[in-house]
């Protein structure tokens, strides 16, 4: 893979591991609530999963080839 191809990715890939920490702060500032919506924690949750398979896959694009 090019430089200029790992570039948009690397910006890409910080963006994913921004909002899945933002994620993470949010699932546990709803769980410590009074009031738990389970739903709305499910949800978050499961988007969370689908950020971190994003962020693995990013990641494996981005380690070179060792056949090479």
């Amino acid at each position: 893979m090019d430089i200029e191809e790992q570039d948009p990715l690397c910006s890409v890939l910080t963006e994913l591991r921004e909002e899945h920490r933002a994620l993470d702060d949010a699932i546990q500032r709803l769980a410590e609530g009074p009031f738990i919506d389970q739903i709305r924690l499910t949800r978050l949750k499961k988007r969370k999963l689908q950020l971190k398979d994003a962020i693995a896959r990013l990641e494996s694009r981005l380690i070179p080839d060792l056949n090479a």
